[in-house]
């Protein structure tokens, strides 16, 4: 019970500007706010609703007739906290907290809250407390007038008359360069761990995709995994990589990610450009799709967008996995199922039903055979190391010996041929 009393009362509210050109279907992105805040402990999420605005005002967000009508409602279901799913300027979030005596909290503010709580790593940890410290450096600028105050004191620290908002900021770009020292005692030790799987043989196949599309699941059921799976929204954090031996084929190293999402704030993009290099390291990418979700096509935009500002290129071998078949109607079922038949490298699929997979499995054997090219090598005698590896990797397709040693043909990807290199006897 006294659980419960502390638990905050939560309202979203998803701002639809005329003016944004970029603006989504506001029914779905108002599930997709609510969602983002269910997934935050020790909310519950009172209601919801979508506010349609001209324009965005500079003093209050919304209109004064709007935050009148909002108040009466936020005070009858007693509310403690209100969601905005979009950017809320400082100015504009001191004025809401004093019309309605609530905290107010933008959409960067809440992912950073989730992020927090999700992390499970010291690097995942690291990187939301940069990111959060970040966006809080941004919210120095006049936000409150306690800011604005003169520091007196006899100038021994900042110097005479300093600011007290100069006075923050510096603490917190102190605060950000141990961060950053920490990190990268953090980022040495996980290049060791990286180079020591680099001499594992086996391909990485890495699985990303909107936040809940069901990666998660989907890796559980090929690798057998304990990986927390919610039907919530960022339920994975940091990645998670097991083996898992495809049918006919070789072992793979299959890594779940964290989920993309729309607007994701550019601190975080940077923050977690490292819990992502998996999906740069990898050979395969494996794109996750919720084809189930009315915004299936605009989340599957996003993920590209991701992608190609983390430098994957179009280029790179990757396939479309269209999930939560068992969450479609019979016609919509059959549609879908048609559909993915007519497009090359795309799998319907129910993660949840294991419905697909088979197919999946064989796909992902065949994509990573083609990724790979042929290469002719010729090894000496006292080479023995290096050519024993090359069989173990099962990568020989021919091979004759000669007076010097032994001219081989072998079938490989391009970081296999990267490990090869790395080889010394």
């Amino acid at each position: 019970m006294e659980h419960d009393r502390v638990r905050t009362r939560a309202w979203v509210l998803h701002p639809e500007l005329k003016s944004d050109s970029r603006r989504r279907d506001p029914g779905p992105a108002l599930d997709e706010a609510m969602a983002l805040a269910e997934a935050l402990p020790g909310l519950d999420v009172i209601g919801g609703e979508i506010v349609r605005l001209g324009k965005a005002h500079p003093g209050l967000l919304f209109g004064t007739g709007k935050i009148d009508e909002l108040t009466e409602r936020l005070a009858a279901n007693e509310i403690d906290l209100v969601l905005i799913d979009g950017p809320v300027t400082p100015v504009q979030q001191r004025n809401m907290e004093r019309a309605w005596k609530v905290k107010i909290l933008d959409r960067t503010g809440l992912i950073l809250e989730i992020f927090s709580d999700r992390a499970a790593t010291r690097e995942g940890v690291l990187q939301v407390e940069m990111a959060a410290l970040s966006y809080q450096r941004t919210r120095l600028v006049r936000a409150w007038t306690h800011l604005e105050r003169q520091r007196g004191g006899l100038g021994f620290v900042g110097g005479p008359g300093e600011t007290q908002i100069e006075a923050d900021r510096r603490a917190i770009d102190d605060q950000l360069v141990r961060l950053k020292r920490q990190l990268e005692k953090v980022v040495k030790t996980r290049e060791l761990h990286r180079a020591a799987r680099a001499k594992v043989p086996y391909p990485i196949v890495a699985l990303v995709g909107y936040t809940n599309a069901g990666k998660s699941t989907l890796f559980n059921r090929l690798t057998g995994a304990e990986v927390m799976v919610r039907d919530m929204l960022f339920a994975t954090l940091d990645p998670t990589m097991r083996r898992v031996v495809l049918p006919d084929g070789p072992e793979v190293i299959l890594s779940d990610t964290v989920g993309f999402i729309s607007d994701l704030p550019t601190e975080l993009v940077a923050a977690f450009r490292a819990t992502l290099e998996e999906v740069l390291a990898a050979d395969l990418i494996v794109h996750v799709r919720d084809i189930s979700h009315p915004e299936t096509e605009a989340q599957a935009e996003d993920v590209e967008a991701v992608l190609a500002s983390l430098g994957v290129g179009e280029d790179s071998a990757r396939i479309e996995v269209w999930n939560k078949l068992d969450r479609l109607g019979a016609e919509a079922r059959a549609a879908t199922l048609a559909r993915a038949g007519r497009d090359g490298g795309v799998f319907a699929i129910s993660a949840v039903t294991g419905e697909g997979l088979d197919a999946l499995l064989r796909g992902v054997a065949n994509a990573l055979q083609d990724a790979r090219h042929e290469t002719c090598l010729h090894l000496r005698f006292d080479e023995g190391r290096r050519r024993a590896w090359l069989y173990e990797q099962d990568l020989v397709r021919e091979e004759t010996q000669t007076e010097t040693g032994f001219d081989i043909t072998v079938q490989w990807s391009a970081r296999q041929e990267e490990r090869f290199a790395a080889l010394r006897e």
